[in-house]
């Protein structure tokens, strides 16, 4: 017989995975979105530099493309940092019970530092 508590665990992490993965779809759809928002600014732009037009049109649709990028930029490292600690509560919950951690390899992740890096180069 399984205890109620256990069966209770169960059910939310049934509820809880495919929500995770839903939220991370969700993240990838608005950052393709944002990247492909930018390389219309950014075909834009070359349009206007091509066909002569005023520093004004070409300096604004540039700055469009810079925010574009940057919002998108700031996008990934976000989904990144919530991946990251997602990672280390799943990794902490089998090790608490002395079982290997699965998932990516220590490679694949991004540290905290790295993260704060990548940030950095944004700003």
């Amino acid at each position: 017989m399984v205890p109620p508590g256990a069966a209770r665990r169960t059910r939310q992490h049934a509820v809880t995975a495919p929500a995770a993965a839903s939220a991370a779809d969700e993240a990838q759809r608005r950052i393709l979105n944002r990247l492909k928002r930018a390389r219309g600014q950014l075909n834009a732009v070359i349009d206007a530099v091509e066909s002569g037009e005023d520093c004004r049109t070409v300096v604004t649709q540039l700055s469009a493309v810079s925010s574009a990028l940057d919002k998108a930029g700031f996008a990934i490292i976000s989904s990144a940092m919530r991946d990251c600690l997602a990672d280390e509560a799943t990794a902490a919950a089998p090790a608490a019970r002395g079982v290997a951690p699965t998932g990516g390899t220590a490679r694949d992740r991004l540290t905290v530092d790295e993260l704060e890096k990548l940030f950095l180069t944004l700003s």
